[in-house]
């Protein structure tokens, strides 16, 4: 039984602190939870305030080192906490209310268990003499909710914390959990009657995080792998994110290093190395950049770290690619490994405890530089530009506007992209530099992510500029976060693509439903959102000409501490190509190619 499975349980387990002993002095227990907080460093928490939490907002409040982070709806509080915890490595923590408090931050905890992201999330729940218990009633406590079973499908653990004196050792397996193996979020659900109880506790200390132990050395299995990729005529290395989940990034670009072989990246991969590194090819997958999937699908031997196949990687047609290559399939859950793709030669294990053996190894293989193969990519670089693919289009192309954005944005600590067509242009074409991030909801794939994450992320990072992208229906989902953006004075850059429509459910309907526009055009209107932000108090300004974009966006970061927002009006028919012919394989991409049936995803 794993670590993970045996303590996902509804009920905290009775067991003894592990890290707090010895009683010495006694405390309110949301006292202690904030002086918790405060001692493991956290700097910042996210939250919408609710009766079952003032206990601890009241504690929090008298704590000078941990910023209470007041968001307007508990989504964007769990959103800007999973991206705190990308950003780190280290778990966000988001508080929320019993009843719809906790329920609203059911997406957010979604998010980070598919995406692998640490965070602790803490409701405040009925006091336990109102609590249902056994009873044959729905609900007894007004508000009551049982969100600790409602979240575990979602959670590593979610713990119902029935008795105060278990606050110590359970905050701090929270805590250790949302990191050990592949990270993800723990819920803490606290009543109100625990709480205010007095506990006896020692002071909290600074209690390290427990990691996961290694698996022992693993040089046969990488000098397996670095022989296969040196054999190999046109290998390719395909890199996702959770080789940022894994803290894997800098053996992981060691590694790049030294084998010379070519990588493409998944979409949550975007950043894995700067634009312009000589080996990055460019994203795959069903809205990849063209001429990175051809090369997938040409690559002899693919390597494939931190990614879990998923049906946008490979498409529907996984018996053409999987083709007769060798796969190299890295990771860390034994389940993920020939899940989808049949076939691939596993290797289960950390991703830097395998890439520490990879950058052992490599040295002693004579791996050549792969010139011809490596100039078959560029040249289908050439022939496929990303800015081509809309060559009809009506005013702005979206994939210039994002070189254009990414050569003006070097001062950003991260892009935070929301979901939807705009999602696809960013990881297409953004041009990160060195040491910044790409942020997105991969798995759950949430609209109103990127205004709540980009403000976890620039509070992860002592308040830097990060930029927003956004499109017109995503930003509505939780544009109540532009005042929390005013009132902590979060520098956000944020740039809303206004195509007037839920443009990718239009595009599906354009292909699969005869353009009957219902409920993506018809039923469907966005406002001006340079007049939304100015009524915020956010200066703002709207772009329709491409000849004025270039000054649009360095007005836009004339003032860099500030926040901004620039909308930019995009043709409503404007459709996210290239993107994969469901049912073909993966080199053959729409509009040149048409899908072979309607896609289930």
């Amino acid at each position: 039984m794993s670590a993970e499975t045996s303590l996902n349980t509804s009920v905290a387990p009775s067991i003894a602190p592990n890290v707090f002993v010895n009683d010495r002095c006694a405390r309110k227990a949301s006292d202690f939870i904030a002086d918790y907080l405060e001692a493991r460093g956290v700097p910042c928490v996210f939250e919408m305030a609710g009766g079952m939490i003032a206990h601890i907002l009241d504690s929090l409040s008298r704590k000078e080192r941990v910023s209470i982070i007041s968001t307007h709806h508990e989504q964007a509080a769990a959103f800007a906490a999973e991206a705190f915890g990308r950003m780190t490595g280290t778990p966000g923590v988001a508080f929320a209310t019993s009843g719809p408090g906790a329920t609203n931050l059911l997406t957010g905890i979604g998010s980070c268990y598919f995406d692998s992201s640490p965070a602790v999330f803490i409701t405040g729940q009925v006091n336990r003499h109102e609590m249902k218990g056994d009873r044959g009633i729905r609900q007894l406590g007004f508000q009551e909710t049982d969100i600790v079973s409602v979240a575990q499908p979602l959670t590593k653990a979610a713990w119902l914390i029935h008795k105060p004196e278990l606050l110590p050792s359970m905050l701090d397996n929270a805590f250790s959990l949302a990191m050990l193996g592949r990270p993800g979020p723990v819920l803490l659900d606290i009543p109100m009657d625990v709480q205010r109880e007095v506990i006896r506790v020692p002071e909290p200390s600074n209690g390290k995080n427990r990691s996961s132990p290694r698996t022992g050395s693993l040089d046969r299995e990488a000098a397996a792998v670095v022989t296969g990729l040196a054999k190999a005529e046109r290998p390719l290395i395909l890199g996702g994110g959770g080789i940022h989940s894994a803290r894997a990034l800098a053996g992981f670009r060691d590694f790049v290093r030294n084998s010379r072989i070519p990588v493409v990246n998944s979409l949550p991969g975007v950043d894995l190395l700067p634009y312009g590194h000589p080996l990055r090819v460019g994203m795959i997958g069903s809205y990849g950049n063209r001429w990175a999937n051809k090369a997938l699908a040409e690559a002899d031997c693919l390597l494939v770290l931190g990614s879990r196949l998923d049906v946008r990687q490979t498409g529907a047609d996984t018996t053409s690619f999987r083709g007769d290559r060798v796969i190299y399939h890295v990771d860390c859950e034994q389940g993920e490994i020939n899940n989808r793709v049949i076939g691939c030669r596993p290797i289960l294990a950390e991703l830097s405890t395998f890439l520490e053996a990879a950058n052992r190894v490599v040295s002693e293989v004579d791996l050549s530089d792969h010139w011809e193969w490596r100039a078959e990519i560029e040249e289908l670089r050439h022939r496929w530009p990303d800015i081509a693919e809309l060559p009809d289009i009506k005013g702005i192309n979206p994939n210039a506007l994002m070189h254009l954005l990414s050569r003006h944005s070097r001062e950003a600590v991260a892009y935070a992209v929301d979901v939807g067509q705009h999602q696809m242009w960013a990881g297409q074409s953004l041009e990160l530099h060195a040491g910044q991030r790409f942020l997105t909801s991969g798995g759950m794939g949430s609209m109103g992510f990127a205004l709540p994450a980009a403000i976890g992320a620039s509070h992860a990072c002592g308040k830097r500029p990060v930029v927003v992208i956004a499109g017109d229906g995503g930003f509505q989902c939780n544009i109540q976060e532009l005042q929390t953006v005013v009132r902590n004075q979060v520098p956000l850059k944020i740039v809303v693509l206004n195509n007037r429509c839920h443009g990718m459910v239009r595009q599906f309907q354009e292909s699969y439903f005869e353009r009957r526009y219902q409920s993506t055009m018809w039923g469907y209107s966005a406002p001006d959102f340079a007049r939304v932000a100015a009524a915020y108090g956010i200066s703002s300004r709207t772009v329709e000409d491409a000849q004025a974009l270039d000054d649009a966006l360095a007005n836009l970061w004339q003032d860099p501490g500030s926040p901004g927002l620039l909308q930019v009006m995009i043709d409503p028919q404007a459709n996210a190509y290239p993107k994969l012919a469901f049912g073909r394989p993966i080199s053959e991409m729409e509009p040149h190619a048409r899908p072979l049936e309607i896609e289930s995803t």
